[in-house]
């Protein structure tokens, strides 16, 4: 531990193997290093970055840098591979260990955080010669080698997914704690972890903590916008009669371009004041292409934009109905969209495919929601009912954003529970510290 006049400073290393320009990383990753660093934590973050550094101009890198300086965050960068070959990987990993352990041992790291399990690895592999070593913690983001194998990238048993498998088991046996983004993930990859104290907390037979926290948002930059209508967000977009369907994020793999154009395509039809409002970092041309082979017309009846984090509060909110809409598979259990504690924060109700993380009963139970089992017209023109309907009720608004609060907020459950995770690792550290 790092002692400065008898008081223990707490030091720690976030491992990201994203770059830090990724919306990802600006929206989830930074959103809870700040918290962290807020309440007392001395934050490292080391990001992977494509390009780096001669496609990263110094003076980026500068302002960066600065800025995060500025929330207590000292950021350290290292050069991404862009192949997903083995040999890739294996360097990444190789070079990024060396660099973790020694930023760990330069500035007496208490805790290396991996994001899930390429940046786990290097975090753990890291600490093979660090003494004291520092707790690991196991950001599980997912079922990662069975997303491979269900988006079609990997065939089940190849080499590939055994190796990511055979890592993770080690992984699971190694680290100091975990962190996982569902409590029906949590159920499968930790069927033996017993209530803990705190809301969402468990522990395994061992005493190692495990705590579900869902990608959450700051509901504070929706507030502002919560303040005006629905109706004056529509003027602001000069959609003033329209029955807005929103839709955020990426397009295409695992969200279905076909379905949400369909669904967009039934709302057209039952309401010819139906209009898609498409917020996106993804090229357009797919999904673009889909709504106008349906007879759609580019604004007129759409609308596609990319648009950064920090206006989307003040547009979304335009929206009665949001999509979120995902390939349903195996490893999705494990998954939170963004998008979906997004939409709850401004006021839109959700239409959802089935069995997507926590949603099903998140939704239902909250009655801010519809599940869309089927993707025919007719259970689609069903859901747009129901939604709809949902949508008139008076208090709905209210509802959605009282839902986001209660499970996705940023700094009432994700930051609280990420700095109490991080107290229980420390904890752990410090006893296996002592014992060695």
């Amino acid at each position: 531990m790092k002692i400065h006049g008898g008081i223990m400073t707490k030091s720690a290393l976030y491992v990201c193997y994203f770059g830090i320009r990724e919306p990802l990383v600006q929206s989830q990753v930074l959103a809870y290093v700040r918290k962290l660093a807020e309440a007392g934590w001395n934050m490292h973050l080391l990001t992977f970055e494509p390009g780096w550094p001669a496609e990263f101009p110094e003076a980026e890198q500068i302002a960066w840098r600065e800025a995060l300086a500025r929330e207590g965050i000292t950021w350290h960068a290292h050069p991404y591979t862009k192949s997903h070959g083995l040999a890739a990987k294996a360097r990444d990993i190789l070079t990024g260990l060396i660099k973790t352990r020694r930023i760990a041992r330069e500035n007496k790291v208490n805790i290396i955080h991996g994001r899930a399990h390429v940046a786990t690895t290097i975090a753990m592999l890291s600490t093979m010669f660090l003494r004291p070593k520092p707790g690991i913690l196991f950001d599980i983001r997912g079922f990662n080698p069975e997303e491979y194998v269900d988006a079609g990238r990997w065939k089940p048993g190849s080499l590939k997914f055994r190796l990511l498998k055979m890592t993770e088991r080690w992984l699971l046996r190694r680290s100091s704690g975990f962190v996982v983004l569902t409590e029906a993930g949590r159920k499968i990859m930790f069927p033996k972890a017993v209530p803990d104290t705190g809301p969402e907390a468990w522990r395994l037979p061992d005493g190692r903590p495990v705590q579900v926290i869902p990608c959450c948002v700051d509901m504070a930059r929706f507030e502002t916008a919560n303040e005006v209508s629905r109706e004056a967000a529509k003027a602001a977009q000069n959609l003033s009669g329209r029955s807005v369907i929103a839709y955020v994020g990426a397009l295409g793999g695992w969200y279905l371009d076909d379905e949400m154009a369909r669904i967009w395509t039934v709302a057209r039809r039952m309401n010819p004041a139906s209009f898609a409002l498409i917020f996106t970092q993804s090229p357009p041309a797919g999904i673009q292409a889909l709504l106008l082979a349906a007879g759609a017309a580019d604004g007129k009846d759409f609308h596609i934009q990319k648009v950064p984090p920090a206006e989307l509060a003040a547009r979304l909110p335009a929206a009665e109905l949001a999509l979120s809409i995902i390939k349903p598979s195996f490893s999705k259990i494990a998954s939170s969209p963004t998008k979906l504690a997004e939409y709850l924060a401004a006021g839109c109700v959700v239409i959802s495919s089935s069995g997507i993380g926590d949603g099903d009963a998140q939704l239902t139970a909250n009655r801010v929601g519809v599940i869309l089992e089927d993707f025919d017209d007719a259970a689609i023109e069903t859901a747009l009912k129901e939604a709809f309907a949902l949508a008139a009720e008076p208090d709905i608004a209210d509802r959605c954003r009282r839902t986001a609060r209660d499970l996705f907020d940023l700094n009432g459950v994700g930051g609280p529970r990420y700095v109490r995770m991080y107290e229980r690792v420390l904890g752990l550290a410090a006893k296996s510290s002592r014992e060695s």
